[in-house]
């Protein structure tokens, strides 16, 4: 069976964490290989434009990232993710790794793999794969039509969505300030969930369990960046279906591509967390994105040198077989 539990959570947080992940502890996940950000203070000019009312500034991420994740839909891209497992002394005792391509079926986004610790899926082991996400996306769909019969929004895979309006009654923004982030004008807010606030369904739960910082893009209103852990334990089903530990913490990073168009670059982080009880992560986790490819009337190639061997670092495309010339005729 191919793992795919520690992929399958970080698809499942990053769905419903839109706005509410929150900061993780210096240096906790792969403190030597973390994707370099370029920080650095405004332009006085810049500096002394108002910043946008809190709840104005959210509602305008709201409704451009929706836009930007029917964008997203047009793109695939590869997944590198590398798992450390750490022994009582916090050393790397056991080191697991995933490659997937990140595709989207029916309009759900799926991470379909394709080699499990550097060595390609079995043609049985691929059959499995192929079959575990049909019922992915049979579940997805699944989700979906439940939620519409209630008369509830959901995003593609499912996951009930949760307002702004709703989000800011499970806890508080704060503190606004402008920073450049990659050259790029960027609003930095801090986030505390409340946790005596009422929920309603347990995603909420997720949200009110969170502390911390957003960094969002000025001139596109999209969430660029979020680090995240939890101050207490959380659970879904009992447990049975996802069972996170407090502390669980990460680092969300987005990467621009065009336009309005961002997609996910990394997801650092560490800590423990179990989904349908038999897949289990504890210990440092790390995932990186390349090899962007968007897919019209033609297919353009993104970004396409961006592929990461086993160090983390870029490495160019293969060169492409030499065909061979055809034959002369006598």
């Amino acid at each position: 069976m191919v793992c795919r539990g520690p992929i399958l959570i970080l698809r499942y947080l990053a769905s419903i964490l839109l706005f509410c992940i929150a900061s993780v502890q210096p240096g906790q996940a792969f403190p030597a290989r973390q994707t370099a950000v370029q920080v650095a203070k405004v332009a006085p000019a810049l500096a002394d434009q108002p910043i946008p009312p809190i709840p104005q500034l959210l509602h305008d991420v709201e409704q451009h990232q929706k836009e930007a994740e029917d964008a997203q839909r047009d793109y695939t891209y590869h997944v590198h993710f590398e798992f450390q497992q750490l022994d009582r002394s916090g050393h790397a005792k056991k080191i697991s790794t995933l490659d997937s391509e990140s595709i989207v079926i029916d309009g759900v986004r799926i991470d379909k793999v394709v080699a499990r610790n550097g060595k390609p899926l079995t043609p049985r082991q691929a059959q499995k794969e192929s079959d575990q996400i049909d019922k992915e996306v049979a579940r997805a769909k699944a989700r979906r039509e439940h939620l519409a019969a209630r008369g509830e929004a959901s995003d593609p895979e499912g996951n009930p969505l949760i307002p702004v309006s709703r989000i800011l009654e499970l806890g508080s923004f704060s503190n606004p300030r402008r920073i450049m982030l990659d050259q790029r004008p960027t609003i930095e807010l801090d986030y505390a969930g409340d946790p005596h606030a009422k929920i309603r369904n347990q995603s909420e739960g997720i949200i009110r369990n969170l502390v911390g910082t957003v960094w969002i893009d000025e001139q596109n209103r999209i969430l660029v960046r979020g680090q995240g852990h939890f101050v207490h334990d959380f659970k879904i089903g009992a447990g049975l279906i996802l069972n996170i530990h407090k502390g669980l913490s990460f680092d969300f990073r987005a990467t621009h591509i065009t336009g309005d168009v961002w997609l996910p670059a990394t997801v650092e982080g560490k800590g423990e967390a179990r989904i349908l009880l038999f897949e289990h992560i504890d210990g440092n986790f790390r995932l990186v994105t390349s090899n962007y490819q968007r897919f019209t009337t033609s297919t353009t190639i993104i970004d396409s040198d961006r592929l990461v061997n086993a160090d983390h670092q870029t490495q160019p495309n293969p060169p492409a077989p030499v065909q061979p010339s055809p034959p002369k005729p006598n």
